[in-house]
């Protein structure tokens, strides 16, 4: 037996937990930005598809895969706004990482911690393409689960000093509200989305409910302000009015699953959009003017999890980490596959 070739490093919840208290989630929002900047630069070398979705009335249950020719990753993750009522959260996940040549598992992680972090540092990455270089008032609309993370990576990444937050459940942002202060970051709760975007150079809706919203509208937006829309990620569930978007200049993920899932599921399929991944290439500009109004439509792509997976396989093994489960069967014979299990004599005799 190679049980060193066979067991597969794991990441639970409480590990990875523990190693972003340890590098600091700060320098982990970074780190992680870093490795979807290196991902997006390099496009054209994913088999990429648009995710797998379950739909109920209850949420959505979603598969999201992608790969290299050296990697393959998927994520597993749901999206459940009701799950507060029974302890849980609202988005769950795990991923794995894999290797194309042989197929092995080579690291199960949890994804719910790391989701928030690639989902921010995923906004700071379009952000710091998109929005005004000067840009230092945030608005922060739903102060869910997302925010705090979202918070810490606009202030570390782009130099964001004032939070404006609204949500329409003000104990969450209450919540918010104490723990920004804890880390010393300067916010301030509004009663209305209108009041609390007044002024602000960049303003993310981070809403979780599964309808069609127009949270943002026409005469909310302002000259050269940058929209960070995250919430609105499946059919059927917007944030933005479309008006919003037909007088922006709008940039997403991966163009086939933003159609179908994000707010400009809400226009004509010929309405312009740009990917993401050809302002960070260089082959076309981000932000063309100061005044300018740019949109983010952002969905979440298979892509950032493979970012994630492989910037936290990475972190573990530079903290010294080196759980492992035993996922596979370890085999002397590979085409024996029945021998491993411990069949007693006679175990399959007729009675």
């Amino acid at each position: 037996m190679k049980p060193n070739l066979i067991a597969t490093r794991f990441l639970g919840a409480e590990t990875v937990a523990a190693m972003i208290a340890r590098k600091g989630i700060a320098p982990c929002i970074a780190g992680l930005a870093d490795y979807i900047r290196d991902d997006f630069r390099r496009w054209a070398s994913f088999d990429k598809s648009a995710r797998v979705a379950t739909h109920s009335p209850h949420g959505v249950i979603e598969l999201m895969p992608v790969s290299d020719r050296a990697l393959y990753a998927f994520k597993y993750v749901n999206g459940h706004p009701g799950n507060h009522r029974f302890g849980l959260s609202t988005v769950m996940a795990f991923g794995v990482l894999a290797e194309v040549e042989t197929g092995l598992p080579l690291l199960v992680s949890e994804l719910t911690l790391t989701t928030a972090l690639r989902t921010a540092a995923m906004s700071a990455v379009a952000a710091a393409a998109l929005a005004r270089p000067d840009s230092r008032r945030m608005a922060l609309i739903g102060n869910g689960a997302q925010s705090e993370f979202q918070a810490l990576a606009f202030h570390h990444l782009l130099g964001i000093t004032q939070f404006h937050l609204y949500d329409t459940d003000a104990a969450a942002t209450a919540k918010l509200l104490a723990n920004l202060g804890r880390l010393g970051l300067s916010a301030r709760a509004f009663g209305s989305t209108r009041e609390a975007v007044c002024g602000c150079d960049i303003v993310a809706t981070l809403t979780a409910d599964k309808s069609r919203a127009a949270i943002l509208t026409p005469d909310m937006i302002e000259p050269g302000m940058h929209i960070n829309g995250v919430g609105g990620d499946c059919p059927g569930k917007t944030e933005l009015h479309p008006e919003v978007l037909r007088r922006a200049r709008v940039f997403v993920e991966y163009e086939p699953q933003t159609r179908v899932e994000g707010d400009i599921q809400q226009l004509p399929a010929d309405f312009p959009v740009t990917e993401l991944w050809r302002v960070l290439a260089g082959a076309v500009a981000g932000r063309r003017a100061a005044d300018e109004v740019t949109v983010f439509d952002s969905v979440g792509f298979a892509l950032e999890d493979f970012s994630a997976l492989r910037n936290m396989r990475d972190l573990a093994e530079e903290l010294g980490i080196d759980a492992s489960i035993p996922l596979i069967p370890e085999l002397p014979d590979p085409k024996n596959l029945f021998g491993y299990i411990p069949v007693l004599p006679g175990l399959a005799r007729a009675a």
